[in-house]
């Protein structure tokens, strides 16, 4: 079983990512899969109708009391229904197309109301559903496990414990969650040697109850296998950006991501490029926002102040917001260099994803990073907006360096290729049995 915890987000997420690839791999090494969901959908005794509410819920937050009866009963433990996927409802939207699956199950809210129930009664709560899977693998750290199961959970990084100034999280909530993980799970699963170091050090965990995966990104080879002229062509006619002629950051806009220096950093390199920041703003940082144009809010919508804005000094910073998969797969692909001195990562997806595309990265020396890219990225100090400046500098003034690294990078992206990545999940699944 998998949890559509973050399978169930609108926009994808670096986890979403994870648990698709998750659930694709074990798919191909023959195992079953159950996908266990928490979505706000009315059931009734209708499968066509149970089916299209399942790909059209509610995303309201739940009503106060409505967790507050569903509290009543989590301590003897909430049965998830099966939902009927028949395939009268075209599911293609990108949003709504489903990982490899054999069975899908959900549970009203299930997600929010186990971490009520973690907050109420200090333990974790149990679900169940007919004929469980032998093994739950929770791919976030969720305070929940199946009834009957083996439950196994991965932690992808402790950074709202190593650095709690760029996490929203209750550290305190997070912290019981992690404890009661290091504690109880039939085993922990983990990205990266950093992120196993931590869980090690921090959460008391044996080592050998810890269990490195590393990720792999699954692109559609209709992706990977468009002549690049074709990609060319496209990026330039539809966001008027010159391939290999600009520099790109994408992620979440949060502290980790680092941000702020990083736009600090091209100004002052004096560039000729622009740079290409895509994501979501997901922390209200406040010079985050200030170089990003973003001066607050106005009737709910952010709003743009130019004259205290660093897009309007540069006048070569543009922001999108969110781009579909394959779009943003060609804005890597024709980038010069993708800009990626994060703070901290558990893995740091985007620097395989620009690396496998054929894209070279300036990529920073903390946390995971350069475990990901050994040396087939250029590697910055990331809290010294000198270096970074530097890199862009360099990475701009020197084609043979682009190229290099551009070929070191699809090279090093083969140690993370599905393959790769299929080994490990069988190892670590031999270790359960």
């Amino acid at each position: 079983m998998i949890d559509g915890y973050n399978l169930a987000l609108e926009r994808g997420t670096g986890v979403a990512t994870y648990s698709r690839n998750l659930s694709l791999e074990l798919s191909k090494l023959g195992h079953k899969i159950d996908l266990l969901y928490g979505l706000r959908t009315s059931t009734g005794t209708n499968p066509l109708l149970n089916e299209v509410n399942f790909f059209d819920p509610v995303t309201k937050s739940p009503k106060t009391m409505d967790v507050a009866k569903t509290l009543l009963r989590s301590p003897m433990g909430l049965k998830a229904r099966e939902v009927p996927i028949t395939g009268k409802v075209i599911a293609r939207h990108p949003t709504r197309i489903l990982p490899p699956y054999d069975r899908i199950f959900n549970y009203q809210h299930l997600f929010t109301v186990a971490r009520w129930h973690f907050k109420v009664y200090g333990k974790f709560m149990e679900t169940s559903y007919e004929r469980p899977a032998e093994i739950a693998h929770w791919t976030y750290p969720l305070p929940i496990r199946l009834k009957h199961a083996q439950n196994i959970y991965t932690i992808h990084d402790l950074v709202p414990l190593r650095l709690p100034y760029t996490t929203l999280d209750n550290k305190k909530e997070y912290f019981r969650v992690a404890r009661d993980i290091a504690r109880d799970a039939d085993h922990i699963v983990t990205v990266s040697e950093a992120s196993k170091r931590d869980i090690v050090d921090l959460l008391g965990v044996p080592e050998e109850k810890v269990t490195n995966t590393y990720q792999s990104v699954s692109l559609p080879s209709a992706i990977l296998e468009r002549p690049f002229d074709e990609v060319a062509t496209e990026v330039e006619a539809i966001f008027g950006l010159e391939p290999k002629k600009y520099f790109l950051f994408f992620g979440a806009i949060e502290p980790k991501k680092n941000v702020g220096r990083i736009i600090e950093a091209y100004l002052a390199s004096q560039s000729r490029y622009p740079l290409v920041v895509v994501g979501q703003l997901t922390w209200k940082d406040a010079n985050d926002l200030r170089l990003l144009g973003v001066s607050g809010q106005s009737g709910g919508k952010k709003t743009v102040d130019p004259s205290i804005s660093a897009v309007s000094r540069a006048q070569q910073i543009i922001r999108l917001e969110y781009l579909p998969l394959n779009m943003l797969a060609s804005i890597i692909r024709c980038a010069r260099t993708v800009v990626f001195p994060s703070l901290y990562e558990g893995f740091g997806l985007p620097i395989l994803e620009a690396m496998q595309l054929g894209t070279g990265v300036i990529t920073g020396t903390e946390g995971s990073n350069p475990e990901v890219s050994g040396d087939s990225a250029y590697l910055v100090d990331p809290y010294d907006v000198g270096a970074i400046a530097r890199a862009i500098r360099d990475m701009q003034n020197d084609d043979d360096m682009v190229a290099h690294y551009e070929a070191a990078g699809r090279e090093r992206a083969k140690l993370f290729s599905p393959e790769r990545y299929s080994e490990r999940l069988t190892e670590l699944y031999k270790k359960l049995k």
